[in-house]
């Protein structure tokens, strides 16, 4: 087993280099597991998880005060379903599979074989320490590969917890844990990886992405944005505010695909906020019995409040209505669910990701005033669309571009292993989960096999004789 190694190691550039060095000597060995033997691997992770849930749950009750049922949803659910999924169907996907031959190419046999990539990097943030640090894992070691997983100094207590689960199952030449702050991940990005899966904000996704660019290493950036909720006329109200304020408030706000804000039908605007009101009394009681209330999260740390107060303060000078919430507790560390109204587009909280349980809304008039301002913005991460009306939904899908969408619901296909998760442009880049997690952690390996005889030998020079003229003159005509 080998130790966590910690930015504390006077020697970590050292011992980065020594335990990339150890796990690029067992890749190839790795790769060449069953599927079985991967799926042994992962049932180990699922029973160190199942045989430590109060563990995990004091754990994130210490770094977010999250309550141990939104612990059971929110972590583990992700993350155990996740590895249900990969292990019934991984023998299938690790599969050669054959695809046809061209007519050109009759009588060869094509195949597309999956084999990792070798040694990946995963980066992983502090909003959900545990299932966003063990879920792209799953992939990994799905794949084939050899991984080292670096984890949030944010979260400490899930942090040690993650590391000492996974020392206890793999040594550190398969998958190693390395703790510590930023300049820890600025080393680890030096070494020449064969693949890197951050989870974080576009900022840093940025700099990982040219980081990778030095090794023309691959990459996954599960990033994240302004995601909208869309209500139309027929969007039936009390719904739609109950399931947005459980997507919004939960991990008091600060989920990559909470809904970032929601645009409402003018007419339907006051209904909404009331009906938005309503739902945050019966899930905290209400925004100022929320500061008190186990049920809802802590933030992060005391500089994510600071940004946040500062982000509503600058809200509110540019025009914004408090219409809900706004109480602060600087000893509990948070910020009752905040909703703002009367917010103009180009009001300083719409201009970047909010990460925190502030929720403006927007009334709009027709659909193209809704969408128009949909596409004025980066692609989000996620789009959420409550509509009764299919001709609505499906024009919306059809004139905007997100990284994924739910109709009549929120957050709910992060869960969901079928469903490939992942950002466009800015949002991100690659997918997770299932066989798309399993893919991106992949090398796809074309195959020809040709036969003794073919017709392209023929194919070559001299090209002066008439009758192979005529034949290339044929095969661009038939066959391409």
């Amino acid at each position: 087993m080998g130790p966590t190694i910690t930015s504390g190691a006077a020697t970590v550039s050292a011992d980065l280099q020594t335990l990339f060095h150890l796990q690029r000597q067992a890749s190839r060995r790795i790769a060449q597991t069953t599927a079985a033997e991967r799926i042994s691997k992962l049932d180990g992770i699922r029973r160190e998880v199942e045989s430590n849930l109060a563990a995990i749950q004091a754990a994130l009750k210490a770094d977010f005060g999250k309550p141990p049922e939104e612990v059971l949803l929110t972590e583990i659910f992700p993350l155990v379903s996740e590895i249900n999924h990969v292990r019934q169907h991984l023998a299938q996907w690790m599969a050669p599979r054959v695809v046809p031959a061209s007519t050109a190419f009759t009588g060869a046999s094509c195949q597309v074989r999956y084999q990792p990539r070798g040694v990946v990097l995963i980066i992983s943030p502090w909003n959900y320490p545990f299932q966003l640090a063990l879920g792209p894992l799953v992939s990994a070691i799905a794949a084939g590969n050899c991984a080292v997983v670096k984890l949030s100094e944010f979260s400490p207590h899930t942090s040690a917890l993650a590391a000492e689960l996974v020392e206890r199952l793999f040594p550190a030449s398969e998958v190693a844990v390395v703790q510590g702050e930023k300049e820890v991940a600025q080393e680890l990005l030096q070494l020449p990886f064969d693949h890197v899966f951050f989870t974080g904000s576009p900022a840093v996704g940025r700099q990982v992405m040219s980081a990778a660019a030095r090794h023309l290493a691959s990459v996954t950036l599960e990033l994240g944005g302004k995601s909208p909720a869309i209500l139309d006329a027929s969007a039936p109200l009390d719904h739609a505010a109950n399931r947005i304020t459980w997507g919004k408030f939960i991990n008091a706000g600060q989920t990559c695909v909470a809904p970032d804000y929601v645009l409402v039908p003018e007419p339907h605007r006051e209904e909404f906020l009331s009906a938005v009101q309503r739902a945050i009394e019966r899930l905290y009681g209400g925004p100022e019995k929320s500061l008190g209330n186990p049920d809802y999260c802590r933030l992060i740390h005391d500089r994510h409040l600071n940004r946040l107060q500062e982000t509503l303060s600058a809200a509110l000078a540019a025009g914004a209505r408090l219409a809900i919430g706004g109480q602060v507790s600087l000893e509990e560390r948070k910020l009752a669910p905040t909703v703002l109204d009367q917010v103009q587009p180009n009001n300083p909280i719409m201009q970047e990701e909010i990460f925190g349980p502030i929720l403006p809304v927007i009334g709009y008039g027709g659909l193209e005033q809704a969408l128009e301002l949909v596409n004025s913005l980066p692609h989000p991460l996620a789009l959420y669309i409550f509509s009764r009306d299919r001709s609505k939904t499906e024009r919306i899908l059809a004139e905007t571009r997100a990284g994924d969408t739910v109709v009549n619901d929120v957050v709910v296909h992060y869960s969901n292993s079928s469903l490939p998760f992942g950002g466009v442009g800015t949002s991100g880049i690659g997918k997770a989960h299932g066989v798309y997690g399993f893919q991106e952690f992949s090398h796809q390996r074309a195959v020809l096999v040709q036969p003794r005889l073919t017709a392209t030998a023929l194919l070559t020079p001299p090209y002066d004789r008439p009758w192979l003229k005529k034949l290339i003159g044929w095969t661009l005509k038939y066959f391409s």
